[in-house]
């Protein structure tokens, strides 16, 4: 039986030709827009998460608070961190290292092009190989920093693939000048996937120092704990050593003190709301796909009318009179659903690509199985409900009215 109703449907739909397609096409772009845009989504999520570059779950970063200008963490700051909270944090418990990390910025010339972008300070000792294992960064050409380089540094990988706007790409050996100082490239990073580190210079932490002229001022501290079980707690003891030592008081504090899993929650946090706020306004879409339904399907009961009431002379009952109409005015939103999420799907996979080109992240297009399955069904069961109400009216037509038309 169920058989028969697809059957009739699929004759009925494609009877009706323009009129079904142009009230297909409602559903198709509504599921099209919620089904890209959430793929999107996912993808912006994963772009944005990737440029964190956090190697380790066991790191609480410290940087000033009160920004009053963009630029990397901690830069611009009304009251930015110094050498002194440097050591307040050492002495915290459960503290293993702290660590600065300045991320100045300015200019590098090469091939008489130049250009603007930021820099990061590389400790001496242990400290750098704690340093390079928290960001996870290796070589793929030449060699990382080691103690005792000057006038050395080591670039990102859009260096070496041109993607910085010097048009031409610096490897290995190659000499850049740094703010009007000339400096040899002893290594390039491999790909990061994050627009940070792919476009960064890597410095000592001396000769930068002395190029940038910082001073003591520091724009963030790594901070390694020994026991990771206890990183809330100590990054409450950070707070309150911080807040004795700057004198502020709780609630007013200038400096943000903040672990891996913190960061990425409140980041994805914004970013679920506004895939939230996104799928509400597709939905809108949807909801004047169901309309046209609602109106072709009304429009069908009544030009059907002789139809109906031959099927009921002959003893169709009122239910295979409903069934009927509910099943097609499922299948056209089910038709409506598939098209919408082949496209939605194709939509996409491609703007994820473009988010990867536009971030620099590496980020891979993934296909949803389970939300597919789900969006057939609901174009399905959207179709279905959209149609109760002519159904109701096809199958309460009396034959005798229904025969006279």
């Amino acid at each position: 039986m169920i058989g028969d109703y697809f059957t009739l449907a699929i004759k009925n739909v494609r009877h009706k030709g323009l009129r079904s397609w142009l009230t297909i096409l409602g559903i198709l772009i509504g599921i099209m827009s919620v089904v890209a845009l959430i793929s999107l989504g996912n993808g912006l999520k994963l772009a944005v998460n990737s440029q964190f570059g956090v190697g380790s779950t066991e790191v609480i970063s410290v940087q000033a608070g009160g920004l009053n200008s963009y630029g990397p963490p901690g830069s611009g700051a009304s009251n930015p961190l110094t050498i002194k909270d440097l050591e307040t944090i050492e002495r915290v418990n459960n503290v293993e290292r702290a660590v600065r990390r300045n991320l100045p910025s300015g200019k590098l010339e090469y091939n008489n092009k130049v250009i603007f972008g930021i820099a990061l300070s590389i400790p001496d000792g242990e400290n750098r190989k704690f340093v390079y294992d928290e960001i996870n960064l290796d070589p793929i050409q030449g060699r990382m920093l080691q103690d005792g380089d000057t006038n050395k540094v080591v670039l990102g990988y859009n260096f070496y693939i041109d993607g910085v706007g010097l048009d031409k790409k610096v490897e290995s050996g190659n000499k850049v000048i740094l703010q009007d100082q000339k400096v040899e490239v002893v290594g390039v990073l491999k790909k990061k996937g994050s627009f940070v580190y792919d476009n960064i210079v890597l410095m000592n932490e001396k000769p930068l120092e002395n190029l940038m002229k910082y001073r003591d001022e520091v724009d963030l501290i790594s901070v390694k704990v020994k026991n990771k079980d206890q990183i809330e707690q100590t990054k409450s003891d950070i707070e309150k050593a911080l807040r004795k030592s700057r004198n502020v008081k709780e609630g007013e504090e200038d400096f943000e003190v903040s672990t891996p899993a913190q960061s990425m929650a409140t980041v994805n946090s914004l970013l679920t709301g506004i895939q939230i706020f996104i799928f509400l306004i597709a939905s809108i879409s949807i909801v004047v796909g169901a309309i046209g339904i609602v109106n072709t399907m009304t429009t069908s009961v009544l030009e059907r009318k002789k139809e109906i009431g031959i099927m009921k002379a002959i003893g169709a009952r009122n239910v295979d009179i409903f069934g009927m109409f509910f099943v097609e005015s499922g299948l056209m939103g089910l038709i409506g659903g598939g098209i919408g999420v082949a496209l939605g799907i194709i939509i996409g996979y491609a703007g994820t690509l473009g988010l990867n080109s536009w971030l620099g992240a590496s980020t891979s297009p993934s296909i949803n199985l389970p939300l597919i399955f789900l969006t057939l069904l609901a174009s399905f069961l959207i179709g279905s409900v959209a149609g109760i109400a002519p159904a109701l009216q096809a199958a309460n037509q009396r034959p005798v009215e229904a025969l006279r038309g």
